[in-house]
């Protein structure tokens, strides 16, 4: 038997919560000067029901940069505000909502 998931009640295998969280969330990148004039960018407004950690996993692994993910926020190192957008189109997230 599978699990129920607590938020929507339904299977696991057919649970809806994460492709709504995606519709709902306001996204904002930025970038950001560091020490030293190091470039750095910030995606922030990430909720924890979409899992920024796997997020910010497939993003160092496809911009080949590293990263951090603190605070509900992805920290990238380098300039990457295009390439997080289309990423992040392409995952399901809404246009409008993403302010980059």
């Amino acid at each position: 038997m599978d699990d129920i998931c607590p938020k929507c009640g339904l299977p696991q295998n057919l649970c809806v919560c994460q492709e709504i969280a995606k519709e709902e969330q306001k996204i904002k990148i930025k970038t950001d000067r560091r020490r030293f004039g190091k470039v750095v960018t910030i995606v922030s407004g990430l909720e924890s029901s979409v899992n920024p950690t796997e997020i910010m996993k497939e993003l160092k692994r496809k911009l080949a940069c590293g990263g951090t993910a603190k605070d509900d926020e992805i920290i990238l190192q380098g300039e990457h505000r295009a390439k997080v957008k289309d990423f992040l189109l392409s995952k399901g997230f809404k246009e409008e909502l993403i302010d980059a």
